[in-house]
């Protein structure tokens, strides 16, 4: 397997341009299911798990075509196969996404109950009840979900709690329903609403994406989307913590301030600069850095996917931090391993203390997770000497190019095999 090496102590300089959103590419290529036609889907970032969810659609019947750096075109004419495969789905969790277009389109779906990080139990029932209140047939089981509906019917439903994926396969499914549907405390997140003007731009008729409460009124058909996936926040987040911890000064292309706005003001009161400017983001960091209070919270609180990067960032704080994660219950996994590096923290059950003023000393360190890498990567910056890092394909999984936009940037950085 891959590893990366990083040599610390290079202050990072320069522009990184941030890559479309893989949060929000996954749901976008379930939903060309949706309608037959040949879709196009631009700012596509070249992850691994996009390549998991192409692989999906071809097992379906779709045919995609890369058309140049970033662009591709789906052909959704012909599905003729409506189940995800075991195989698939336990390398990536967000397949489940299938499970919505299939049944709306075809009224059958069979998916693999799904896999993924470790970070916590994520469970989907928020999915599966929300397609019984619009009329589908559920059963589970040999570790299958197998839905059923001649059409899915419009139906007012209550999330238990607002989950994103939960959301989206609600939001594709209600397209084609008869009827009204309005899902209540619904996720609010960026990718929500950009999932929801794809299939605006399909002849879907949606209201209130964004908010907690969406309407979505059932048409008889869609026709193919053309769109621009839009810039990873949670990327463009990364590179910014990480200007900040090495004392760097960066400007994150096309990072969109509006999706930041909670990781923006705590970087600000750790004594980052941050300039929103027309081109992007830019954070400037010389002075000491301050201690931080963090509670992760959805969307538009602070965002679960950066409590790993900041958690390293405050390594380096002038004080005690403490970081409450109130999202996933196991995603403290980064912790033993940041300690290996000589990071100073405790935890205890979702909060963890870190005691800043630390030195930081390269070690060889293990990836357990996709955001549990990337503070790695973040730390190491910060260590002297060299630090090795292994099991990176969960850096692959979100990142792109990773250490090549960082040694664009200045830091000593390089992939061995």
């Amino acid at each position: 397997m891959d590893k990366i090496l990083i040599r610390g102590g290079s202050p990072l300089r320069g522009e990184v341009q941030v890559s479309g959103a893989k949060n929000a590419a996954l749901p976008l290529l379930c939903a060309t299911l949706l309608a037959p036609g040949t879709h196009e889907l631009r700012n596509l970032p070249n992850l691994r798990d996009i390549d998991t969810a192409v692989q999906l659609l071809h097992i379906m019947g779709a045919h995609t075509t890369a058309i140049a750096p970033g662009t591709a075109r789906i052909n959704a004419d012909e599905i003729a196969c409506a189940e995800a495969p075991y195989d698939l789905v336990r390398t990536m969790r967000a397949s489940v996404l299938v499970l919505g277009p299939l049944l709306a389109r075809l009224g059958y779906a069979r998916v693999s109950l799904p896999g993924g990080c470790a970070i916590g139990a994520r469970p989907v029932d928020q999915h599966l009840s929300g397609l019984e209140a619009m009329g589908a047939k559920i059963d589970l089981e040999h570790g299958y979900i197998e839905a059923r509906a001649e059409r899915l019917q419009g139906a007012r439903i209550y999330l238990d709690i607002p989950t994103v994926g939960g959301t989206e396969n609600l939001l594709m499914a209600a397209t084609l329903a008869q009827g009204r549907t309005i899902i209540e405390n619904a996720a609010r997140e960026p990718e929500i609403i950009d999932l929801a003007k794809a299939l605006q731009n399909m002849g879907a008729q949606i209201e209130g994406a964004g908010s907690d409460a969406i309407t979505i009124h059932g048409v008889e058909k869609l026709r193919p989307m053309n769109h621009a996936v839009m810039p990873d926040r949670i990327e463009a987040g990364t590179f910014m913590v990480a200007a900040a911890i090495s004392r760097g000064d960066v400007l994150v292309r096309d990072a969109e301030a509006e999706h930041l706005e909670a990781v923006i003001s705590k970087l600000r009161q750790s004594g980052a600069e941050v300039h929103c400017v027309p081109e992007g983001i830019r954070v400037r960091c010389e002075g000491p850095l301050q201690p931080l209070r963090i509670k992760t919270s959805p969307h538009p609180g602070f965002p679960t996917d950066m409590q790993a990067q900041f958690m390293a960032l405050l390594t380096q704080a002038e004080g005690t931090s403490i970081i409450s994660e109130n999202v996933f219950e196991n995603r403290f996994m980064h912790v033993s391993e940041l300690q290996r590096l000589g990071a100073r923290i405790r935890v205890d059950g979702r909060q963890a203390t870190v005691d800043g003023r630390v030195e930081l000393l390269g070690a060889p360190v293990m990836a357990t997770d996709l955001r549990a890498s990337a503070s790695l990567v973040l730390a190491a910056l910060a260590a002297e000497n060299t630090t090795e890092i292994s099991r990176i394909y969960h850096l692959d999984r979100g990142y792109e190019r990773l250490e090549e936009k960082l040694s664009h940037l200045g830091a000593d950085i390089r992939r061995v095999r």
